[in-house]
């Protein structure tokens, strides 16, 4: 095999072997209804995921979670979580649900938890003032002010 050929595989497979759970949307309008698409990029250490549990951050409420086919949903106030699957190591997928946003404005952090056939992996992880690259980061959506006169659907 070509040398180029062979880094040029492994530079596009790096990414997926550091992926997280990240959220689709980086941003959205304080105030608003706004749908959340949590990506899970892989199992624990290859194990396929069966449960992802995502907890709300304080202030986002009303949380109604997508169905998916072959998984089934539970909840509370403060969590959603489906499970089912199995979501294979070697492929993603995408949660989803729409949530009303509080009018506070920043960065707010899900908690999520991820269980496979064998292992966890908790991102819940929430950055400090070092601003040290983290293991196992949170998913993260910053509010931002509401446009002036723009309606809350």
């Amino acid at each position: 095999m070509n040398i180029r050929i062979l880094f040029a595989c492994a530079a596009l497979a790096a990414p997926l072997a550091h992926a997280h759970v990240t959220l689709e949307q980086a941003s959205a309008n304080a105030g608003a209804y706004q749908k959340l698409t949590f990506r899970v990029g892989h199992g624990c250490k290859g194990s396929p995921t069966h449960t992802l549990t995502v907890t709300l951050p304080q202030g986002i409420s009303g949380a109604k979670p997508m169905p998916k086919a072959g998984w089934t949903i539970s909840g509370t106030a403060s969590q959603v979580t489906w499970k089912g699957g199995p979501l294979q190591d070697a492929h993603f997928d995408e949660f989803a649900m729409q949530v009303k946003l509080p009018a506070t404005v920043g960065k707010h952090y899900f908690k999520v938890t991820q269980l496979c056939d064998e292992g966890r992996l908790d991102w819940d992880a929430i950055p400090d003032a070092s601003g040290a690259k983290l293991a196992s980061p949170a998913p993260v959506l910053e509010i931002l002010p509401a446009a002036a006169g723009a309606p809350h659907h």
